[in-house]
């Protein structure tokens, strides 16, 4: 899906697309890997913080740990 020009790739965080607008990054996008517990759609248990990845011309990076 794109939102407002960014990529935003897995089973992101409401939170994260929020910082993401709010900060307007240089980057292509977000992402959050694989189906981890607690992420929106997979059950409400989390087990670890949700690690969301920023993706740019440089690489990738962590973006935000919810």
């Amino acid at each position: 899906m794109t939102v407002a020009g960014y990529f935003v790739e897995g089973h992101v965080p409401v939170a994260a697309i929020g910082k993401l607008l709010r900060e307007a990054p240089p980057l292509a996008g977000i992402a959050l890997p694989g189906m981890p517990a607690g992420s929106p759609g997979m059950g409400k248990e989390r087990i670890a913080p949700l690690v969301v990845y920023g993706v740019g011309r440089g690489g990738v990076s962590v973006f935000a740990r919810l």
